[in-house]
């Protein structure tokens, strides 16, 4: 199994820079290309379009001083967002595509394992431009406040909301054989995280994030008033800044709700197979099965993290559980359909 670690960077006011202006050209590059499939030219594919990158760098020189690789990595992801798009096309769905990046979002720049260096808790990675001569923007060394993992594959390099850098470096992993034992059922609610019962009858009760409510009045608070600001001023622009460190701050407290909440049911149980029902968060805030709540939706989209947990539980149970999702409206009820399907 691929398994990603994500390890955070210190780096200083240079290195940002380059950074930001490798971002920025990797995204221009990629924008380029969306809009002229807009207009209705067809995908050549990544090797005919990767094709005409010396073109691009005759076009605009500053394509030189970024990396070639990331440079290669803007035509594989767009080759697999325009394959993503005609999969949902012939498959019925929702098209979506593919759209242009916006410039307050960092484009994230993939590096090849095999072409970085790792010197200690030094990360090294190499900028674009041949020759010291040609060479405006040295390597960026950043420090790493973790180890990285053994055998990584790819170093994914990404900024967050309030300008902290992280690398994420994905990995192989063996999984290991289930190993048979006892199995507990959850439903998964949102006042209440999850509630489970084993073959025994024993019930489990594990919290979910509180605390969303405080946050979602003061992010409200924030937004009317930004609202009422005229555009690019002063106080717009502070706003948005207390804006984003709270909704941060709340991200993060949900995150460590939920990781807490996994690790305990995968590491701290004596079950060895988790069975969690299979919830659909689109059909719990239809009318015709709910009445009218405006809070419903915030709630269940927003506050829950439903799909966080269903992911973060199943990579923490690798190693040691088993987790299926099945349908049902209790964990009682969720349990007797696991055993009715396995018999």
């Amino acid at each position: 199994m691929l398994l990603c670690k994500k390890i955070k960077l210190n780096v200083t006011e240079r290195d940002a820079a380059t950074l930001e202006f490798m971002q920025a050209k990797c995204r221009a590059l990629y924008n380029w290309w969306v809009m002229r499939l807009r207009d209705g030219e067809a995908w050549p594919g990544w090797k005919r379009a990767k094709a005409t990158l010396q073109e691009s760098k005759q076009h605009d020189p500053d394509l030189k001083q970024v990396y070639g690789k990331l440079l290669h990595e803007v035509y594989f992801r767009l080759d697999a967002a325009i394959q993503a798009f005609f999969r949902r096309v012939q498959a019925g769905e929702k098209p979506g595509f593919p759209r242009v990046r916006p410039r307050h979002c960092f484009f994230t720049l993939v590096y090849p394992g095999s072409y970085i260096t790792v010197e200690g808790k030094t990360l090294i990675l190499p900028t674009g431009g041949k020759g010291a001569k040609n060479k405006q923007h040295p390597n960026v060394e950043a420090e790493l406040t973790e180890e990285p993992p053994q055998g990584y594959r790819e170093v994914a390099i990404s900024r967050d909301a309030r300008g902290t850098y992280s690398a994420s470096f994905s990995y192989r992993h063996e999984e290991d054989e289930q190993q048979p034992g006892e199995v507990v059922a959850f439903d998964l609610g949102i006042k209440t995280l999850a509630t489970g019962v084993n073959e025994q009858g024993r019930f489990y009760h594990v919290g979910g994030f509180k605390g969303g409510q405080w946050y979602n009045r003061q992010l409200d608070k924030l937004r009317s008033k930004r609202d009422k600001c005229k555009k690019k001023s002063r106080r717009s622009i502070h706003l948005s800044t207390v804006y984003k460190r709270v909704a941060q701050k709340k991200r993060n407290k949900q995150r460590d709700s939920l990781h807490k909440a996994s690790h305990l049911i995968a590491h701290k149980l004596v079950e060895r197979t988790v069975v969690i029902g299979d919830l659909s968060q689109r059909q719990m805030v239809m009318k015709e099965h709910q009445e009218r709540n405006k809070y419903r939706n915030r709630a269940v989209f927003n506050d829950w993290g439903l799909y966080t947990f269903t992911e973060m539980l199943t990579y923490s149970a690798i190693r040691s559980l088993q987790t299926i999702a099945i349908r049902g409206t209790s964990g009682k009820e969720i349990f007797d359909n696991y055993l009715s399907d396995v018999g």
